[in-house]
């Protein structure tokens, strides 16, 4: 087993796909996440000095020698960069669905951590798995599909004194973190609307899940909810929740998902003032993944907020920085979230993106608790995105879904300490 010397956190990436490597269908991916950011984040850190060892652990070994060559080709050789990785697993041969036990057995000790990129349903049972052996999670968005199991995982991270905590790296861009500050100074919320797209080509990468395992809401609603969740939070509750979908695209030529995959939802969520009973709010959280494959962006981004006395209007997609290019056309580019461009020595020079400070965030939180520096209880304090934090946020995903497959409106109700469904 690996042990953490001179505070070094040992790290498993759990998942091998577009997010973690930028390795997709075989090849790199096509989206503007081309290196991933998970690996890339990790590797960098290590070359500063904050992470150990770095292994990768997947569900089919017949991938991992060509990702192995697509981080050392695409992420080594461009950035000057170690790019090795201390243990892989299946093995180059196999398949095997529970890799990550094995892993996480042999190669970690209580104190290291992992990060859990893949499929929404397998979120949960490796983030337990990881928890009650005494390891630090960092889940993607969603945490988990379901709010019982989301508080089940907030009850096993307290029992084991560990940092379980989401990605939700909007957290710490700097105008959603400006537009969050400005937004609690506008007294009571009144309305929200958010609007996150992805193109159509997405709908590939996403073929092994997409309308099967998890929906639209759950990948990119997430996203705003956790903001909005942030903004309102110890101001308001969300009681109320009602979701509608379009359909036809994903389901038809050439996409040809599963019957009923929805390509657009909404969700229209009520909240209440948790000061002043008379105040009530209302949030249209929508999300899209048949954007058209020559949008001038990857995703578009945008949210409006209103309160009693100020509003605000963010558009993350269009930063004023545009390029135009015989191969790729008139394209807005975001380089505040990961900017990829190396510095004058030829590392990698993107720290200061918040897509790779939420990562380092969670490095460093667990490196503090390690030390004995904070507790994971310091971190809800501090109102990072916890897994005890981002409760709502599963709360009014789940309710949408229901809503969608029962074709009803959906109550979030607190119970014993915690939230129920009606």
């Amino acid at each position: 087993m690996t042990q953490t010397t001179d505070n070094k956190l040992n790290v498993l990436m759990v998942g091998t796909g577009e997010y973690t490597t930028g390795f997709v269908n075989g090849a790199q991916s096509t989206s503007d996440k081309k290196v991933g950011v998970i690996g890339l984040s990790m590797f960098d850190l290590r070359r500063r000095g904050k992470v150990g060892k770095i292994s990768i652990v997947g569900t089919n070994g017949k991938k991992l020698p060509a990702i192995r060559e697509h981080l050392k080709k695409n992420i080594g050789e461009v950035y000057k960069m170690d790019t090795t990785l201390d243990y892989s697993s299946p093995a180059d041969d196999q398949v095997d669905p529970d890799a990550y036990k094995n892993a996480i057995d042999q190669y970690l000790s209580p104190g290291d951590a992992i990060t859990v990129f893949t499929p929404d349903p397998t979120h949960y049972p490796i983030a337990l798995y990881a928890i009650q052996r005494g390891i630090h999670v960092l889940l993607t968005k969603p945490a988990v599909k379901i709010l019982s199991e989301h508080q089940e995982l907030i009850a096993e991270a307290d029992k084991h004194g560990v940092v379980v905590m989401v990605e939700h790296h909007k957290r710490f861009d700097p105008a959603y973190r400006d537009a969050r500050a400005k937004a609690l100074s506008f007294g009571e919320f009144n309305y929200f609307y958010s609007y996150m797209s992805q193109p159509k080509r997405q709908l590939d990468t996403f073929r092994a899940w997409a309308g099967k395992e998890s929906d639209i809401s759950y990948y990119l609603n997430s996203h705003h909810i956790d903001f909005h969740c942030w903004a309102l939070e110890g101001k308001a509750v969300p009681y109320r929740v009602v979701a509608s979908g379009s359909k036809g695209v994903a389901t038809s030529e050439p996409f040809n998902l599963v019957e009923n995959t929805e390509d657009t939802i909404s969700l229209l969520v009520n909240w209440r003032s948790t000061t002043n009973p008379s105040h009530e709010g209302v949030a249209v959280y929508t999300s899209s993944w048949v954007a058209p494959n020559k949008s001038e962006v990857h995703s578009q981004q945008r949210f409006h907020y209103l309160g009693a006395s100020g509003e605000l209007n963010v558009d993350q997609a269009h930063r004023g920085y545009t390029t135009t290019s015989d191969a790729n056309g008139h394209v807005f580019v975001n380089p505040f979230y990961m900017n990829y461009a190396p510095d004058e020595e030829g590392h990698f020079a993107g720290q200061t993106g918040y897509g790779y400070i939420s990562i380092e965030k969670f490095v460093d939180a667990c490196q503090a608790v390690n030390d004995k520096r904070l507790t994971p209880n310091d971190l809800d304090q501090r109102q990072m995105p916890t897994i005890r934090n981002t409760v709502l946020v599963t709360a009014i995903l789940e309710a949408g879904r229901v809503s969608l497959d029962e074709n009803r409106s959906v109550e979030i109700t607190s119970l014993n300490g915690g939230y129920t469904l009606v």
